[in-house]
């Protein structure tokens, strides 16, 4: 069986990561984008090198329109879908006093409507393909916490969330797994530059550090592998312990 893989937002930060991590692994990936081409097809290029076969599709994930024509894309330039990987989203924050109904379409519509059927397309190719496929939806830990201004986008994370619990339930039966992962703070800028908000993150994060996005790839790789085989309808939270202090001080500063 082909082992061929979409990963979608992977032009820069968790999603180039991730792709990356799959063509290491030898795993045929395509890779969708909006608005950051040039590191897309950097993406594309460094998957090519390694021998894989690979293409970057150009999809703006707000619009439903855009999704049937990114999954024919994909299966036309690398076959049928082995694994999804959900990695799209818009992380933008506002007072909810503030919030326009812009701002909740822009959020809503990728990281929840565009997760959802995307994840429908593909899941239609593995069941008419008698695929045991797999489906990663990369989510965050803002769905268990209420932090300030994440009105909108707190509450899209959650949906995908447990919306990955029903995907997992109703593929079941397919042989078809559903998991996802709930990243806190990922370093997906310059690691050379480091910002006050950053220090003020890791005062908060009992590990003293903030992520990197090769762990999340490590873990993506592990989700789709044959050593998960029993594993759906879960979360995995990394975020270095962010979410375990009852009170957030700097008690984990040394």
């Amino acid at each position: 069986m082909a082992k061929n893989i979409l990963v979608t937002g992977a032009g820069h930060g968790i999603g180039k990561s991730i792709a990356l991590e799959l063509g290491k692994a030898g795993y045929d990936v395509g890779i969708s984008y909006c608005g950051s081409e040039a590191q897309a097809m950097d993406t594309r290029d460094q998957l090519l090198a390694m021998g894989r076969k690979s293409v970057a599709i150009r999809a703006d994930l707000s619009q439903l329109d855009s999704i049937p024509p990114l999954f024919d894309t994909f299966f036309a330039d690398i076959g049928p879908i082995f694994a999804l990987i959900n990695n799209a989203g818009i992380t933008k924050f506002k007072p909810f006093l503030d919030v326009d109904p812009e701002l909740f379409e822009t959020i809503t519509n990728v990281d929840w409507r565009g997760t959802f059927f995307c994840s429908q397309y593909a899941a239609r190719n593995m069941v008419a393909n008698g695929t045991k496929g797999s489906i990663v939806n990369i989510c965050s830990n803002h769905r268990l916490t209420n932090f300030p201004i994440a009105s909108v986008y707190g509450p899209s994370k959650t949906a995908v969330y447990k919306f990955t619990q029903h995907l997992a339930l109703e593929l079941a039966p397919y042989g078809i797994r559903a998991n996802s992962i709930s990243p806190g703070y990922i370093k997906v800028t310059d690691p050379a530059v480091v910002t006050d908000r950053e220090r003020m993150m890791v005062s908060r994060i009992p590990l003293g550090r903030i992520g990197q996005p090769a762990e999340i790839a490590g873990l993506v790789r592990y989700l789709i592998s044959d050593e998960a085989a029993f594993i759906t309808g879960s979360d995995f939270i990394a975020d270095g312990g962010a979410l375990l202090p009852a009170l957030m001080d700097n008690t984990f500063v040394k």
